[in-house]
């Protein structure tokens, strides 16, 4: 990436770990929540790295980012969360420059997810790039690349069927519990904790199964009613969540709490319930299956549900992959023009000085000069000229190095730096 002035570093990397080499344990180990990610951020600052994206989801942890080696954003993310280099190693996948690129287009796309066709990503990913750019840590590589990321994501949702059908991991939840449980419309059911994946298993469970004993729990309770109140569901207090169990027959878990919140300590029912972990890391202590009564169903499995849907939103992969195709094409092609971007500059420079010494020596020569129009041609004069030039660079038949060369030796132009 040094070749094309974006960057001192060499190397464009993308480097995480994912659902489909790393179990749910394992992602909770380097999963980063708000606080750790503005650590990580800080600590990238610190370290003078220049640029770089952080995202952290249920289904994976990833850093898009420029080093000159990868380990530098490998020790980043083991720094700010409870993984180790040599557990990441095992499970972890790294790209580079353009395996990267094409990395994230294939994330943002949602074809790499772990349901296929789920955009979540997507909002992560403009999301992390804000919050980069407030540390001045969004080059304008990088940013160029999030917002053509999206772009495809906007054209394939828009363009192709590979997001129809109701689909997505809280849907998932919610068909589990109907293929599961009898009688669901009459069934007690606590929803533990009110982020992304919370509300919409809510919302899905209100839709679906017009069940009207269902009860939210958050930490902030005020959050929770936010959600309530559209939905007209009961809130109750953390304090009541041992109580509220006591009731329940299905319990959902959707906190993102980086320790397990609920355990078998705090089930005192001895009837049959079904408890849903939507969390990364888990929020549920295994040792909840140590009780007879208890059936515990995590994310992982959830997202294995395949269905009609899914296979029918396959049929639009080939149609999704050709419009990245022709995206990233486009970025591709405002990427080379950054190989001769410092040259076309100190030309457009070279050339103002020429007009600058010409317009003064045509000044003392006629008192009549009309330099604001003289001043205008010779702009448009160079204008054309650096465009001509520009063009010229842009052929692919044309060695573009050897040009390159030829114009700073014609023109004398300095060493040019990065733009």
């Amino acid at each position: 990436m040094h070749q094309y002035n974006i960057s001192k570093s060499k190397y464009f990397y993308a480097i995480g770990l994912s659902y489909k080499k790393a179990d749910a344990d394992v992602r909770g180990h380097f999963s980063l929540d708000e606080n750790a990610k503005l650590k990580l951020l800080n600590q990238a600052k610190e370290n003078a790295i220049e640029s770089l994206v952080v995202t952290s989801t249920c289904n994976r942890t990833e850093i898009y980012g420029f080093a000159e080696h990868p380990f530098q954003l490998i020790q980043l993310l083991c720094d700010n969360t409870r993984g180790t280099v040599e557990e990441f190693q095992k499970v972890a996948y790294v790209y580079k420059n353009n395996d990267a690129v094409s990395h994230m287009f294939r994330v943002g796309s949602g074809l790499d997810s772990q349901i296929l066709g789920d955009f979540e990503i997507i909002s992560q990913l403009k999301i992390s790039a804000r919050q980069s750019k407030k540390f001045g840590l969004l080059n304008h590589f990088t940013e160029r690349l999030v917002n053509a990321v999206i772009q495809a994501s906007k054209r394939i949702k828009n363009e192709t069927e590979i997001s129809s059908g109701a689909t997505s991991v809280s849907f998932a939840s919610v068909q589990y519990i109907f293929n599961t449980v009898k009688d669901i419309s009459s069934k007690n059911i606590l929803l533990f904790g009110t982020g992304k994946i919370g509300r919409n298993t809510c919302e899905n469970l209100v839709k679906h199964t017009k069940n009207e004993h269902i009860t939210l729990i958050n930490r902030t309770k005020d959050k929770a009613e936010k959600i309530a109140g559209k939905f007209n569901l009961v809130v109750k207090d953390y304090a009541n969540l041992q109580e509220e169990i006591h009731t329940s027959d299905i319990l959902i878990v959707a906190t993102g709490a980086q320790r397990p919140t609920i355990d078998k300590h705090i089930i005192q029912t001895h009837k049959p319930l079904l408890i849903l972990d939507l969390s990364i890391p888990k929020n549920v202590d295994a040792n909840v299956e140590e009780l007879d009564n208890v059936s515990l169903v995590h994310l992982d499995h959830l997202s294995q549900i395949t269905d009609q849907t899914l296979e029918a939103r396959k049929e639009h992969i080939p149609f999704a992959e050709a419009i990245i195709e022709e995206v990233k094409a486009e970025f591709n092609d405002w990427l080379e023009t950054r190989k001769f971007a410092p040259t076309i500059k100190a030309l457009k420079d070279k050339l103002l000085d020429f007009a600058t010494a010409e317009l003064e020596t045509q000044r003392k020569k006629n008192s009549d000069f009309n330099e604001v129009q003289a001043a205008l041609i010779s702009n448009n004069i160079i204008q054309k000229i650096t465009n001509h030039f520009a063009h010229h660079l842009k052929d692919d038949g044309i060695p573009t190095d050897e040009s390159l060369e030829l114009i700073k030796k014609v023109f004398q132009l300095e060493p040019t730096t990065h733009v």
